[in-house]
């Protein structure tokens, strides 16, 4: 019953969605590094611009070097990578009951918004116009990540999760 009166605690709530995402934005990861090519086309495509709806007026944005293509690829992947960890410490930190947990949650969170509405949403749905895409169109699947890290922002940041902790607070020593 001890384990069922603390299931409904802010605390949990937000170790909860810090695992699902850390877990999740792993899972990215790795499905963006066994399945490479297939992945890189997406940011290929959405850069180079080819199944927008080709206005002159928009096409100077287009960027088909492959070495800026590869690049961009590669710095998506490594900020996905970081992302999951830092949520993954964060979750580490609130099952051990640390103080730390709620700013790492928050952070992981932040570089998940970064990613997903700066990143997704702003520069490629916008600056490369991948709403016009019928083909290459990721902005719901951005638009989903967007959201689940704001509700957990919302969470982290509105409820009373510092005041409650799931484990007992231990200090961090570390130097």
């Amino acid at each position: 019953m001890r384990l069922l009166g603390r299931a409904g605690i802010p605390q949990v709530a937000v170790a909860v969605l810090t695992a699902i995402t850390g877990v999740y934005m792993g899972l990215v990861v790795f499905g963006n590094i066994t399945d490479y090519e297939t992945n890189r086309a997406f940011v290929q495509h959405v850069f180079a611009m080819d199944t927008t709806f080709q206005s002159p007026n928009t096409m100077y944005r287009a960027i088909t070097d492959q070495t800026v293509v590869t690049v961009a690829y590669v710095l998506i992947i490594a900020w996905e990578a970081v992302t999951a960890l830092v949520l993954l410490a964060a979750l580490v930190a609130w099952v051990r009951g640390r103080v730390v947990a709620r700013r790492l949650s928050a952070l992981g969170w932040i570089m998940q918004v970064l990613l997903f509405g700066g990143g997704f949403i702003a520069i490629g749905g916008e600056w490369f116009l991948m709403w016009q895409s019928k083909d290459w169109n990721g902005l719901t699947a951005a638009f989903q990540n967007f959201v689940i890290a704001a509700a957990g922002l919302i969470l982290v940041h509105g409820s009373t999760v510092d005041r409650v902790p799931v484990a007992p607070v231990q200090e961090d020593r570390t130097p």
